[in-house]
């Protein structure tokens, strides 16, 4: 039985391109024509899920739509606010 010539991957003109073809295509069928990638990661930012009562997150939404902020922002600069009045307190203390 004979070996199939391997498939040659498109030059595509973007990166949308390639992403479209690969969206009806598989990438197993070009992945002996791929060339190896070599590149670091340094994640400095860390996201943290925490659970908030529902009728904290209605009203939270609510203050930050009236303020035109994010609920994220709006949380991170009360939790600052609140972090930095407590160390005070603690440093009085």
């Amino acid at each position: 039985m004979e070996k199939s010539k391997p498939k040659t991957p498109p030059r595509p003109k973007s990166v949308k391109e390639l992403v479209d073809f690969f969206e009806t295509h598989d990438m197993g069928d070009y992945w002996d024509q791929m060339r190896e990638a070599h590149f670091d990661v340094d994640i400095k930012r860390r996201k943290h899920l925490v659970a908030l009562q529902e009728d904290i997150v209605g009203k939270l939404t609510e203050i930050a739509k009236s303020k035109k902020v994010s609920s994220e922002s709006l949380i991170n600069a009360w939790l600052k606010d609140k972090i930095r009045r407590a160390t005070k307190i603690q440093k009085v203390a």
